[in-house]
């Protein structure tokens, strides 16, 4: 709502006066055009940002969900319905990653949703449990690189599962992919470039997690 002109303004000559209150009408029409849901349909534009709403509202990463929205803008010319169904499936790839993972950060989530779009949503469980501070940010992008190269799935998720319960920091991911993405580049096959290297990757011991109390006292009294 603009608010109505002061006695002050009102004694501004009167095409002074024209040209402030054209620019004061012109500048929610600026702001709206850099809102990327702007340039969307008007069926489709409601539930783009009820869904970004719902997203900010339960704590996932709501900002790469805009930007998907304008990149579909920029690739479809606009189709809204290729637009929604594409920022919903990865809205409930988010939802299911922060519940199978818990509190993470808002990249991991983003690489977790991303590794679902290849992966079974009960493999992403085997990395529920870590140790503190540690994050699968490298582990999830390495693994569905690997998928997109050619490696079967199963075996992907099989590799990297096991290099994170041996402890494998984000180096040992980044030299795997490295080393897998060399082989495959030579000819060949991605599966067995991916197990070949897996048998060379170096294995760090993780700490135990601690014990709950009741079992300390019932081992201490053997």
């Amino acid at each position: 709502m603009i608010p109505l002109p002061s006695r002050t303004f009102l004694n501004v000559p009167r095409s002074l006066r024209v040209g402030a209150l054209l620019l004061l009408t012109a500048l929610p029409v600026a702001a709206q055009e850099t809102d990327p849901c702007f340039k969307l349909d008007q069926p489709t534009k409601y539930p783009v940002e009820s869904i970004i709403d719902s997203a900010r509202t339960l704590g996932l990463p709501w900002m790469p969900l805009r930007s998907q929205v304008c990149e579909g803008i920029a690739k479809t010319k606009g189709d809204g319905k290729r637009i929604l169904a594409a920022l919903r499936d990865h809205f409930n790839r988010l939802k299911l990653a922060q519940t199978t993972l818990g509190a993470v950060s808002d990249d991991e989530l983003e690489a977790a949703a991303t590794v679902l779009k290849v992966a079974k949503p009960s493999q992403l469980v085997a990395f529920r449990e870590r140790q503190k501070g540690r994050s699968d940010l490298e582990a999830f992008t390495v693994w569905t690189d690997l998928i997109t190269r050619g490696v079967p799935s199963e075996d992907a998720f099989i590799a990297i599962s096991k290099l994170w319960r041996d402890g494998a920091d984000d180096a040992t991911f980044r030299s795997l992919w490295k080393d897998v993405q060399a082989d495959i580049s030579q000819g060949l096959n991605p599966g067995a470039a991916l197990q070949n290297r897996v048998r060379e990757a170096p294995v760090r011991a993780t700490a135990k997690p601690p014990q709950p109390e009741g079992q300390k006292e019932n081992q201490s009294s053997r």
